[in-house]
């Protein structure tokens, strides 16, 4: 299924205190404002570095303000912000401790902190365009004050629909804080010259907010094939160093293990399959608030450590290593059917390394999938159907072998990470040329 992508149209006027007319940028002095960026040695998604190491490449000026959440450990020592160069970005980071257990509250007040800190720091850093990027929803903030105190405009990107996730699983109830949450949501389309989405899905929410279309364009979350596609030792090193693997079949979840993720059909799955093929191996690689509550059910159902196993996260750089080991891996999601405009950076990651994939949900995903037969749609209702879907697709080779070669056509073509940028970096220089 190819992506629409709608590039977009020199605007007639730009923002509140925007002049208007054409001004021609080749180069761009670039604000970046990302308040969970992850590196390579990080074990969290990598998009917003991908992104403006490319851009740097092009010879742009990337200047990234973020916060330590998902930095390496050591990189940011001591409170307030810090200075750090890599791979050509200009990093500001803020410390400020967060992790994917922090509870939903204390996040909002992390979240807060990080948009009055970022938008002191931010209007003070001279620039030809920002780029903010969610989630938090509140990076629009740093993000639009910056822009009219340099009098250039934001391009702000939506990679989860705000606040309407929250609203669905029953993070956000109080009416009071829905309607704030609204009207922040509102006034950062309002604020925004241009809208990056990272579905259809999550572009048709914007345009039901009353965005124009013209202004929305869809750059989904991308394929590394030069990280993710490593020579077969690697993964055979990944399965001799677990007794209890060998060359039994192997699926692996490798993500966070949050209330929205629904890992629990997981071990449903393995329970599942004890009755079918009690060889294939089910391994969660990853960590989150919702941890001992997926070990307790797996403990209880008798599938812990028999076919279903934990491992600690690993950063993204070995990653390749891990998806070269599995022979399919799966991207869960609870029922919520918000969740289907999801871009999950786990879907793109075995594409690249040319494992097949399976999914509990649909929506634009189960699309791709489907049309291209790089994987398969697991029913989210029947653990027990799901579980002869997958093993009769790894009993057949054929299968096998088409869902790789249609993993790989996919991640070297509509989602290639360099054809991505390239989308990415003409929206910037079209929003700064205003």
């Amino acid at each position: 299924m190819a992506v629409d992508v709608n590039l977009p149209r020199r605007a007639k006027s730009g923002p509140a205190g925007l002049e208007p007319g054409p001004r021609p940028y080749e180069k761009m002095r670039i604000l970046y404002i990302h308040q969970y960026f992850a590196v390579p040695e990080s074990n969290a998604g990598t998009r917003s570095y991908e992104m403006a190491r490319r851009l740097v490449k092009a010879g742009h000026e990337v200047t990234m303000v973020t916060s330590s959440a998902f930095l390496p450990e050591g990189w940011v020592s001591g409170n307030g912000w810090h200075r750090k160069t890599v791979a050509g970005i200009k990093l500001e980071a803020l410390h400020l401790p967060y992790s994917n257990e922090t509870p939903f509250l204390k996040r909002i007040a992390v979240f807060i902190l990080f948009a009055l800190r970022a938008t002191l720091k931010a209007r003070a850093i001279r620039c030809d365009v920002v780029f903010a990027t969610s989630t938090p929803l509140t990076v629009a903030l740093p993000g639009a004050f910056s822009a009219w105190k340099n009098k250039v405009p934001m391009v702000f990107e939506v990679r989860d629909l705000w606040p309407e996730l929250p609203i669905a699983i029953g993070a956000i109830r109080n009416p009071v804080a829905m309607t704030m949450a609204r009207k922040l949501e509102s006034w950062t389309y309002k604020n925004a010259h241009h809208v990056v989405a990272l579905s259809p899905g999550m572009a048709q929410w914007v345009a039901t907010c009353g965005y124009p279309n013209k202004n929305i364009t869809v750059i989904p979350n991308a394929c590394d094939p030069e990280l993710f596609e490593v020579p077969a030792e690697q993964g055979l090193r990944f399965r001799e160093r677990h007794s209890w693997l060998g060359d039994k079949p192997l699926v692996v979840y490798a993500g966070t293990l949050g209330m929205i993720n629904g890992v629990g059909y997981m071990v449903r799955l393995a329970r599942a399959m004890l009755q079918i093929n009690e060889e294939i191996r089910f391994v969660v690689v990853g960590k989150g608030m919702e941890h001992e509550k997926i070990k307790t059910l797996a403990m209880s159902t008798g599938v812990l450590d028999k076919n279903f196993f934990l491992l600690p996260p690993v950063s993204k750089n070995e990653m390749p290593e891990v998806l070269s080991a599995a022979d399919m891996a799966l991207s869960l999601f609870l029922p919520i059917k918000s969740m289907w405009h999801n871009s999950a950076n786990k879907f793109f990651d075995a594409l690249a390394a040319q494992t097949p994939i399976a999914i509990n949900y649909q929506g634009w995903q189960a699309r791709v999938i489907e049309s291209s037969g790089a994987g398969l749609v697991l029913n989210p209702e029947s653990p027990g159907e799901a579980a002869l879907s997958i093993n009769n697709a790894l009993q057949d080779k054929a299968w096998l072998a088409t869902a790789k070669a249609a993993a790989k056509g996919l991640s070297a073509g509509e989602f290639n990470r360099d054809a991505l940028t390239k989308k990415l970096e003409q929206v910037l220089l079209e929003a700064a040329g205003v």
